[in-house]
C-alpha cells in the first residue's frame, strides 16, 4: 500500500510539502475538535486495564479518546521524517494513516422500524457506489467513487456540503480533493486518519459517525454528506447521506435545484 502511495504521489505530482500540509491539518483539525469535544456523543468510553510490562502491574483504565493525535504537529517536524517505502519518495510515517486498532458501529433500518422504535434519526442512506481503479494507483478511489454516488442519488458535487475521505496516505487524499475541486473547509473538517487513525474494517463506521455528528451540529445549512475511502487492490467506495432531521420537515432546508431524482420523502 506504501508503493501505491509513491506511485500517486510520483504520476500526479503530489509533492512532499503538500502531503505534509495535509498531515498538519488533519492533527490540529482533531485536536481542536477533542478539545471541543465534538466526539463525546460518537465515542463511547470502554473500561479496560493496562499492563505494566516490566512490574507485571495492571491499572484500570477508561478510553474516551482517540491517543493518536498530535496537537503540536509542525511543517519542520514532519520534514525532519525519512520515506518509509522509496528511498527518494515522499510518504513518510507522519503523512500516512496511522496503524491503529478501532471499533465501529452504525445502525441501518428502515424509517418505518425507527420511527416505530423511537430511534433518534441521524442521517437517510441515499446512494452508494463501488468502482475500480488501476491497483498501482489505488488511493485515488475516491476520486472516482465520489461521483458516481453522488449522480446515483441525483445530486450535483456541488450540492454536497460535507465531505469525510479517509486520509489513507497524504498523497491519495490530496489528489482527490484537487481532482474534484473540493473546498478543503468542507473535507474532514474534524481531522482524518492521518491523526484519528485508521483501524482497518471499522473506518468506515467511524467516518460515517464523524459526518453525521457533524450535520447535525450544523443544522440547517448542512443537508448532504459524503463518505468515501480507497480500498486494496484497486477500488474506491463512496456514500451519500442526507441529514436525517430534515427528512418530515423540509422548510428549513435550502432547496436543491435542477434535480429531480431525489426520493419522494426528501422533494
Amino acid at each position: 500500500m506504501g508503493v501505491t502511495s509513491e506511485n500517486v504521489a510520483e504520476r500526479y505530482n503530489v509533492t512532499r510539502r503538500a502531503q505534509d500540509e495535509a498531515a498538519v491539518t488533519s492533527h490540529a483539525r482533531a485536536a481542536a475538535a477533542t478539545a471541543q469535544g465534538k466526539f463525546k456523543d460518537e465515542i463511547i468510553p470502554v473500561e479496560t486495564k493496562l499492563v505494566d510490562p516490566k512490574s507485571g502491574e495492571e491499572k484500570p483504565v477508561v478510553i474516551s479518546v482517540d491517543d493518536g493525535i498530535r496537537p503540536g504537529t509542525t511543517l519542520a517536524s514532519l520534514s525532519k521524517l525519512k520515506p518509509v517505502f522509496k528511498k527518494n519518495g515522499s510518504t513518510t510515517a507522519g503523512n500516512s494513516s496511522q496503524v491503529s486498532d478501532g471499533a465501529g458501529a452504525v445502525l441501518l433500518m428502515k424509517r418505518g422500524v425507527a420511527l416505530k422504535k423511537n430511534l433518534p434519526i441521524l442521517g437517510v442512506f441515499r446512494s452508494f457506489a463501488a468502482v475500480g481503479v488501476d491497483p498501482a494507483v489505488m488511493g485515488i478511489g475516491p476520486a472516482v467513487a465520489i461521483p458516481a454516488a453522488v449522480k446515483a442519488a441525483g445530486l450535483e458535487i456541488s450540492d454536497i456540503d460535507l465531505f469525510e475521505i479517509n486520509e489513507a496516505f497524504a498523497s491519495q487524499y490530496t489528489y482527490c480533493l484537487q481532482k474534484l475541486g473540493l473546498d478543503p473547509e468542507k473535507v474532514n473538517v474534524n481531522g482524518g486518519a492521518i491523526a484519528l487513525g485508521h483501524p482497518l474494517g471499522a473506518t468506515g463506521a467511524r467516518a460515517t459517525a464523524t459526518l453525521l455528528h457533524e450535520m447535525k451540529r450544523r443544522g440547517k445549512d448542512c443537508r448532504f454528506g459524503v463518505v468515501s475511502m480507497c480500498i486494496g487492490t484497486g477500488m474506491g467506495a463512496a456514500a451519500v447521506y442526507e441529514r436525517g432531521s430534515i427528512v418530515d420537515p423540509l422548510s428549513n432546508v435550502r432547496p436543491i435545484q435542477n434535480n429531480n431524482f431525489l426520493s419522494h420523502d426528501a422533494k
